[in-house]
């Protein structure tokens, strides 16, 4: 079996080529050429010299195309986007081009180039955004949708397009609502690893406090590595469908902070501010996600909830800095 991943140089796109290897798949990984390309979550999972790497970019179609024929792959998972909520008022129209274009770009590839290929399009929680009234239990596939952000706007216009490709050409496309999730390789602008680097940071003494914004924002926050299986199993099934992967418990950024100083044996009180600087324009109040049909269906379910993500985080960036303060040199990037 060959796939083809694409925005292969982030927090999910490594964990899911790391399980497709294991796996026995030949995996290929398409990445954006920067002047200085970061390959860095590969290298610290060991697989940097297994994936086979190609330049390409989700905005420009002929390179999309180039990548598609080269690889013929049997699965097709889409994880290349502008994905941070923050940066997305800042730049729209890129987002909007990556996130949402981008993704219309490659299905038609893919049509077009290996038709038969199955497709796995990464959606987002934030695609509800500030409904009008969240159900009990969580959001489900069928819940309305409300968007708050470019970045959400662009991620329901990709998992709207995706329906209408599978309908109308009868393509194998699945798209995942994933709510939020997390992990050691996650990116320092997204405030969970901001939290642990902070207090990783704090501890070590190399600084003495930490800047947030809203801390009353909610969210239900997973572990990476069990959402990339979700979306293996999403490629498994006999048809096309939609599925939501979340944890069904929602915390607060306070709750986060506190507990990841907690870990690290330090009072959040005595180091954390608040900063206008960190709020975004318009916010998510809370977000909560109601995985059943994805418990029945795939048979999936979390196997890290919210305190054991926290502990993971925090106790990886401790270790970071304290071997980065040794002088001992490892392939990824303390910061």
């Amino acid at each position: 079996m060959k796939a083809l991943i694409t925005g292969i140089t982030g927090m999910d796109a490594s964990h899911l080529a790391k399980l497709l290897l294991d796996k026995g798949y030949e995996v290929y990984g398409m990445y954006r050429r920067n002047s200085s390309p970061n390959f860095w979550r590969l290298k610290s999972l060991g697989i940097e010299g297994r994936v086979r790497l190609v330049e390409g970019d989700i905005t420009d179609a002929s390179s999309l195309a180039r990548v598609v024929e080269d690889a013929q792959p049997d699965e097709v998972y889409n994880l290349a986007a502008q994905s941070h909520v923050g940066a997305s008022f800042k730049q729209p129209t890129a987002t909007v081009e990556a996130t949402g274009i981008g993704a219309l770009s490659l299905m038609e590839v893919v049509r077009q180039r290996c038709p038969r290929a199955k497709m796995y399009q990464a959606g987002s929680s934030e695609q509800f955004g500030n409904s009008l009234q969240m159900p009990p239990r969580g959001f489900t596939e069928d819940s309305p949708m409300r968007p708050s952000s470019p970045y959400a706007c662009a991620k329901k216009f990709a998992f709207d397009i995706a329906r209408v490709y599978r309908e109308a050409y009868g393509m194998f496309i699945a798209n995942g609502l994933c709510f939020n999730h997390e992990g050691p390789l996650r990116g320092i602008d997204f405030v969970t690893r901001k939290v642990t680097d902070g207090v990783a940071r704090i501890k070590c003494r190399q600084d003495d406090g930490l800047e947030l914004g809203n801390l009353d924002a909610e969210r239900d926050w997973g572990y990476s590595p069990d959402y990339c299986e979700a979306m293996y199993m999403m490629l498994q099934q006999d048809k096309p469908e939609d599925w939501v992967i979340a944890t069904g418990e929602r915390h607060s950024v306070q709750e986060l902070v506190e507990l990841a100083f907690g870990v690290a044996g330090l009072d959040w009180r005595e180091h954390v501010g608040i900063s206008e600087e960190f709020k975004r324009p318009l916010d998510v109040k809370a977000l909560m996600g109601d995985a059943s049909k994805a418990r029945e269906g795939l048979g999936w379910q979390p196997q890290v909830k919210f305190e054991g993500l926290v502990r993971i985080m925090v106790e990886a960036d401790m270790d970071r800095w304290q071997r980065a303060l040794k002088g001992e040199v490892f392939p990824w990037d303390v910061r």
